[in-house]
Formats: C-alpha cells, sequence, structure tokens
C-alpha cells in the first residue's frame, strides 16, 4: 500500500495518553516516565500545548497504572494501594487542603455494564458532607459529596452543564469524575487505570462526544478517572493479526525446543518471551496484508468493517465480575487518598 494515510479516516479510539503518545515520531512537548513497583508499571505523561496539539489530548499530567489481574484479593490491594498512592501525590500537587470540599461525579449508564463503572464507584465512596453540615464530621475526613447524573439519552440534560450547575450550588474546590475509557488495544482491556487533571470528554472513545468536563468548563480544578472496557473491532482484527506474526515468528524459533514438545501449543503463552518479528516472516504468513504497517493495517480493517456497520464496540464475557472489581478498588482507593482515617477498606 504505497498511497499516504489518511488517519482522519480512521479515528483512533483510545481515551489513554500512554496509546495516543505512541503513534508520534517526535518528542517535542511530551515527557513520560516509567516505573515498576509491586508488579504494576507506572507511566507518567506531561503534555504541554505543543505536545497536546500532536497527540490530540489536552494539556496536563495522566497517570497510568497497569496490571495483570485484579480478580484475586492480594493483587486487587495491590492495584488499590497504588492507585491510592499516586492520587494522594496529584492532589498534593493540585494543592488542595484538608478542609476541601470535594465534589466526585459517576460518569456512564449503570445499566450498560461495561459503561456502569461511574455508578459503582459512587456506590463505595464515603460521603461526609451531611455529617460536617451536622457538626459532627469527625478528625481525618474530608468533606465529601457524591453524584450520579446518569447519560443525556435518560435525562435530557448535557452532563458537563449539570455538573456545573451542582458545582455552582455547592462550590466545592475539587471535582472528581469516573467514567469508563476505551483503549486501542486488547491487553489493556480491564487492565489500567488512567487519572488525569486535564478532565474528560465524556464519549470521546467511542465517538460520542459529548461537552467537555474540565476546568476550563466547570471553573475548579478537575481530576478524570477512568479504566478502559471496550475496545472496537478494528483493534480486535489488528491486534489478531499481530499476535499472528509474534505466534508464527515464535514457533519459527522453537520449532525444535524440547519444552514445546511435552506441552499443547495452546498452553505456551508467546507474547512473554522477547524475540524480534521480522518483516519476510510477516509477509511469509499473510503476503501483502502482512508487509503493512500497523496504521495501514488498521486503515484497511477500518474501511472493510465500517461501510457495513460490523466495527463493534467489545468488552469480555466476564465484565460484569470485572466491573465490580474495578468499582471497589476505585471508589475504596479515593476514599483512602481523601480520608486519613481510612486505610484498611
Amino acid at each position: 500500500m504505497s498511497h499516504e494515510i489518511d488517519l482522519e479516516k480512521y479515528n483512533i479510539r483510545t481515551d489513554l495518553a500512554i496509546e495516543a503518545i505512541a503513534n508520534t515520531k517526535s518528542e517535542t512537548g511530551i515527557k513520560s516516565h516509567v516505573e515498576e513497583t509491586k508488579n504494576l508499571t507506572i507511566t507518567t505523561v506531561y503534555l504541554d500545548s505543543l505536545g497536546s496539539t500532536k497527540i490530540g489530548k489536552p494539556e496536563g499530567s495522566y497517570i497510568t497504572i497497569e496490571f495483570d489481574d485484579v480478580t484475586d484479593y492480594d493483587n486487587k490491594e495491590k492495584v488499590k494501594e497504588v492507585f491510592s498512592e499516586k492520587l494522594k501525590e496529584m492532589l498534593s500537587f493540585l494543592k488542595i487542603k484538608e478542609d476541601d470540599l470535594v465534589l466526585i461525579v459517576g460518569l456512564g449508564n449503570e445499566k450498560s455494564t461495561p459503561d456502569s463503572l461511574g455508578p459503582l464507584v459512587i456506590n463505595n465512596i464515603v460521603v461526609t458532607n451531611h455529617l460536617y453540615l451536622l457538626n459532627s464530621l469527625g478528625s481525618g475526613f474530608k468533606r465529601v459529596c457524591a453524584l450520579k447524573p446518569g447519560v443525556m439519552g435518560t435525562t435530557g440534560f448535557e452532563t458537563s452543564d449539570l455538573i456545573k450547575s451542582v458545582t455552582e450550588s455547592l462550590k466545592p474546590e475539587l471535582l472528581i469524575v469516573v467514567d469508563s475509557l476505551a483503549s486501542q488495544s486488547v491487553e489493556r482491556l480491564n487492565k489500567t487505570i488512567q487519572m488525569t487533571d486535564s478532565g474528560i470528554n465524556p464519549g470521546s472513545g467511542i465517538g460520542n462526544n459529548r461537552k467537555a468536563i474540565n476546568k476550563q468548563e466547570i471553573g475548579i480544578p478537575v481530576i478524570a478517572i477512568g479504566v478502559p472496557t471496550v475496545v472496537d473491532a478494528v483493534t480486535i482484527v489488528s491486534d489478531t493479526f499481530n499476535y499472528m506474526h509474534k505466534h508464527f515468528s515464535y514457533s519459527k524459533q522453537n520449532i525444535n525446543n524440547p519444552f514445546n514438545k511435552l506441552i499443547p501449543v495452546t498452553s505456551i503463552n508467546y507474547l512473554k518471551h522477547q524475540y524480534s518479528i521480522k518483516k519476510q516472516d510477516k509477509e511469509q504468513l499473510l503476503g501483502m496484508v502482512g508487509s503493512l504497517d500497523d496504521n495501514e493495517l488498521k486503515q484497511l480493517i477500518f474501511e472493510v468493517l465500517t461501510p457495513i456497520g460490523y466495527n463493534l464496540m467489545v468488552t469480555p464475557k466476564e465484565v460484569d465480575f470485572l466491573m465490580n472489581q474495578l468499582g471497589d478498588i476505585i471508589g475504596n482507593g479515593i476514599n483512602r487518598a481523601l480520608h486519613k482515617n481510612i486505610n484498611n477498606i
């Protein structure tokens, strides 16, 4: 495919800054730092105005926590602890004081499982502002209000306008919004938490842009927290092609490995092994399609699936269980970050 690729036709469906910067060749205006702790990968991305223009994300700080599993207690607690500590760092950076009022908003539709993260988080939030109004709020607890605004399709309200009205009435010093996101990678689905001080455009990951919820629109600092819970069919198909390349390369390099002869081929996780994928291997496996780079492959799949209406948004079959776990991690992680006297929930 020798013609120039027009990426405007293929709107890369990702809300994650780490995926957006992966598509840029220049690092001008973009700074990133990666650290490993408790078997988790934490990536911090800083965007200035130039970096913001390059990747189409608002300028600000983006902290991304990547993990393998939250289906067992120990792993879940590790993620919760790290998430809480990183949120504390962001609160300190924004100079949020002990007696400041915080409004937490759970975006999304609780009747749609992959979009129910925000409402599930709100179910776990320790709300305290009513105690403050009654002069019975104990020490070590911050003033907190919570809100589930629903979605425009059921309320008729632009969510940003509704939140702005509430903040004008309550006058909180900080707004925290939680929402489900979209990813450009199957590997990050339900295995990534992103938090940013740049706010959020609800629905942008699935091409359903709503008015922004950020400091410029609302008038107070905004921390947006989200987890990618859906990917589109273009992502799944293109990732499958890349997995085929990796599987082919691994099999070719390990064809005489005695270990592989002792276990079923379906039990080998080739993603855990380091190896190079040669262009000729791709072409040998898939011919002309194998010669395409990632952007060309995605555009081809996009052009095939979109006209027939098959570029679907997809979520894992166990999403119900995962959403409950993630709602607990983020909800109680926020509680730990806000309230000094809460450490073990």
